[in-house]
């Protein structure tokens, strides 16, 4: 069942963003829905939709690893009935490119969990840069 109200987007977000500000990972995957969809825009090789808890767990562990990418602040967070906005500071380092951009994740929630993920970057290009070939 798709989720339609806002204390429960609310709840998810924000057991989301305390498992991502501790850097619990076990805890972070856990808030994935298992049908859960990742929506990952640009101009480079991760950039497409990806289907499925694992699928889209391997993609963020590749931008992970492409970028570095370290949490710097949860900047907002914000729930409606239908769905819930994350704004996160993260700091990318790749090789001698270094960057802090702002990331806005929009959500949707489906049983207690997050069913998808859409992932809109204040600097695509750069973030484009950072996700290019090894």
């Amino acid at each position: 069942m798709v989720c339609t109200g806002t204390a429960e987007v609310e709840t998810v977000l924000q057991r989301y963003v305390a498992a991502w500000r501790a850097g619990d990972r076990a805890a972070l995957a856990d808030c994935y829905h298992d049908t859960f969809t990742l929506h990952y825009f640009g101009d480079n090789p991760l950039a497409g939709d990806h289907h499925g808890k694992a699928a889209a767990l391997r993609i963020l562990a590749e931008v992970s690893r492409r970028t570095g990418r370290r949490l710097v602040a949860i900047l907002d967070v914000m729930a409606g009935p239908r769905r819930g906005v994350v704004i996160a500071r993260e700091r990318f380092e790749r090789g001698t490119l270094t960057a802090e951009l702002d990331r806005v994740l929009v959500y949707t929630v489906q049983d207690g969990r997050l069913a998808e993920c859409w992932v809109y970057d204040s600097d695509q290009k750069l973030v484009d840069r950072f996700l290019g070939d090894d």
